[in-house]
């Protein structure tokens, strides 16, 4: 086994056949950390932004958190519901995608896909950051390095996925469930000391924040809609359940509404009294630093300073909640991890991502998709510097677009089959439930429109501009790809009756000199029996083809041979006018090129020799009527002349060179005389050496 095969072996494991497809479905128990863990994740930094956004009006401000808090709460309960009834109605895994796309047209569901796609990068780069941020809040000396952090850790989070879903899931439950145990006493412990009258308070309960302006009047109504707006980031990775059904073990649709249901109920608790505790303890934030007045340093998260003032700083508690929040937030990124390669694989399905992307790997986990959302979150995080505040500005305007088309898709869903007639008609009590879904799938896309309204107008101007740009972008690069196959298949259709067949089959071999790989060529075109075969040469220095044809005439070989004059040293333009010239002269007939090729093993042995036929062959695969066939010759260096001298010994080999074809008769030698493909691509003997 090569080198790379063992590495990647060892990180990703021994590949899974596609009969074992079954055992990689998940269990409710396994499925929520790999569904969930983003939506559960953000309630370490949903309370945080609010606050920070407050902040900028001064700390009287912050008496209207809960209220913003408790409308994030109606919302994200809305939305649950709402995605209940999209993972029973299309349980295929095309979640928000194939919803719209059904009901509202392929346009829209491609606007959507587009809007997915950009939050699922960013979903892991603000998790990762914020990940990070919450380590460097309790580990101070690690703040200059956050960007290298980041990075190794998406690409850490890369490999665990490459394993494969069900593996990866396990390997995340731990700290998922850590965090939520950990979370909830945190707050039953907290609220008992409040109860008891040991009021726990923050390390920043003393500091005093300053007003950026005075807010009044239509400012202040738009700063409470940003904060609102920047609190909805709880309710990212809700949809990603509606995508994954498919991973469930059956029956699939009610396993996943009730992990759902669960992750719903856990957020909203675990949010409820995170924001409940940030109040309590008086955790003061700033947007800046600067106007945090008592603050040194970098300023802890919310989640911190609040375990601080329960547990205390430095204590047991706070180094467990320290260090399951910063699990959590850089496993979160794992929701993206499963819901992009899945979504990239139906649009790829669809014609609208390259078609490499629809596979699966050796390991049953769509390993392209997982590979490029790691490149686009990379580069992101290497951009922004890990800050998950300027992160966090381009966060959720994606997932509204999807929450609220995806519900209008649902409302249209319904109204379909409640107008269908005949058999399918539903029953009175079957129209009852229909009519209570509609409805609730009406509510959630009237509440998620407004807020995608409000994210749009608050949030423009602090990055989701650079969102709103590359949504059409990447709708319109599909639509590209897209129109792309259509030609294809359209240019690829046959026509009707059996296929044309040439006039004449010409036979052009090419060569440099008389060796091996050049007679193995003459012997494999003089068996195909063309109608008529030339031997083709460019004489880029004429001792060398007085050479050969001196070496011809020995040997006697019954071949024509051309002698191509190339006053300017060039190989590749001579050889495509002269099969140019037989095309003009016949263009019924077909040009068959023999290109002889050494193949070689190592990757330093390609430095040494040119690579001018490799790209006369591309030249030549652009020329019609034109075919071109690489007659390989494996030398000892290469993967297939190591594995013949295991089996049979050196001289085994050399035997094998020893018995060149004849002069008269030109026999093909034993050996492959198939088309190389990509990967054994080596030198040839067209080339100068």
């Amino acid at each position: 086994m090569a080198l790379t095969d063992r590495l990647k072996r060892g990180f990703v494991g021994r590949p899974i056949g596609s009969d074992r497809l079954g055992e990689t479905l998940l269990s409710k128990r396994v499925a929520l950390p790999v569904f969930a863990s983003d939506a559960l994740s953000s309630v370490s930094y949903a309370t945080e932004e609010i606050l920070l956004v407050l902040s900028l009006g001064g700390l009287a401000f912050y008496h209207l958190s809960p209220w913003l808090a408790g409308a994030v709460i109606v919302l994200m309960l809305t939305v649950v519901a709402s995605y209940r009834q999209n993972v029973h109605a299309y349980p295929s895994g095309g979640g928000d995608y194939e919803v719209v796309s059904t009901n509202l047209g392929p346009r829209a569901g491609l606007l959507v896909g587009s809007a997915l796609l950009v939050d699922y990068v960013l979903t892991v780069a603000v998790s990762v950051s914020a990940g990070v941020a919450n380590l460097t809040s309790a580990v101070t000396a690690l703040a200059p390095h956050k960007v290298i952090i980041a990075v190794v850790i998406v690409i850490v989070l890369t490999m665990m996925n490459l394993r494969g879903v069900r593996e990866s899931g396990t390997a995340f439950a731990i700290p998922t469930y850590g965090f939520v145990a950990g979370v909830a006493v945190m707050i039953v412990t907290g609220l008992i000391k409040t109860a008891v009258g040991h009021t726990p308070r923050a390390e920043s309960a003393g500091y005093h924040v300053v007003a950026e302006h005075d807010y009044a009047g239509l400012a202040l109504a738009f700063l409470v809609l940003r904060a609102f707006a920047s609190g909805c980031t709880a309710l990212t990775g809700v949809e990603a359940i509606s995508n994954g059904v498919p991973a469930f073990q059956k029956p699939k649709s009610r396993n996943a509404a009730t992990t759902l249901l669960l992750m719903g109920v856990i957020a909203v608790a675990m949010f409820a009294g995170v924001t409940a505790l940030a109040l309590i303890s008086d955790v003061h934030v700033a947007e800046h630093t600067k106007d945090l007045v008592g603050a040194s340093g970098e300023q802890p998260t919310v989640i911190a300073q609040v375990a601080a003032a329960v547990f205390g700083d430095g204590s047991p508690g706070f180094v467990y909640i320290a260090t399951v929040t910063t699990l959590i937030l850089m496993l979160a990124a794992n929701t993206a991890f499963n819901g992009f390669p899945v979504l990239g694989s139906i649009l790829a399905r669809d014609g609208y991502l390259p078609r490499q992307l629809h596979t699966r790997g050796d390991r049953l986990a769509y390993s392209n998709g997982i590979v490029l959302l790691a490149g686009f979150a990379i580069v992101l995080i290497i951009f922004y510097h890990a800050q998950v505040t300027a992160l966090i500005q381009l966060y959720i305007l994606g997932v509204f677009i999807s929450f609220t088309l995806s519900q209008t898709g649902m409302v249209r869903h319904w109204a379909r089959i409640l107008r269908s007639t005949g058999p399918a008609a539903p029953d009175p009590a079957a129209r009852r439930r229909i009519r209570r879904s509609q409805t609730i799938n009406f509510v959630g896309a009237c509440l998620t429109g407004t807020v995608l309204v409000l994210v749009l107008i608050t949030k423009f101007t602090h990055g989701a501009w650079i969102v709103c740009l590359a949504i059409p972008i990447i709708f319109l690069g599909m639509r590209g790809i897209r129109s792309h196959y259509d030609r294809v298949a359209v240019e690829l259709t046959p026509e009707p009756g059996p296929p044309t067949l040439p006039s004449r089959i010409r036979a052009v071999v090419l060569v440099s000199k008389i060796h091996a790989p050049t007679l193995r060529a003459l012997a494999y075109a003089k068996a195909s029996r063309p109608h008529s075969l030339v031997a083709l040469t460019v004489a880029v220095d004429q001792a060398d083809a007085d050479r050969l044809r001196a070496a011809w005439a020995e040997r006697g070989i019954s071949i024509d041979l051309v002698v191509l004059a190339s006053p300017y040293r060039e190989v590749t333009r001579p050889v495509l006018d002269y099969v140019a010239r037989m095309r003009r002269e016949s263009p019924r007939d077909v040009v068959a090129v023999y290109v002889p090729e050494y193949v070689v093993g190592h990757w330093w042995e390609h430095l040494l020799h040119n690579q001018s036929a490799l790209r006369l062959k591309a030249r030549l695969l652009f020329q019609p009527g034109v075919m071109v066939t690489s007659v390989p010759w494996q030398l000892a260096s290469s993967s297939g002349a190591e594995r013949r001298v295991e089996r049979t010994g050196a001289g085994a080999v050399r035997r094998g060179r020893a018995a060149l074809p004849g002069p008269a008769t030109l026999e093909a030698t034993r050996g492959s005389t198939g088309a190389a493909g990509p990967a054994a691509a080596g030198s040839t003997p067209v080339e100068r050496e």
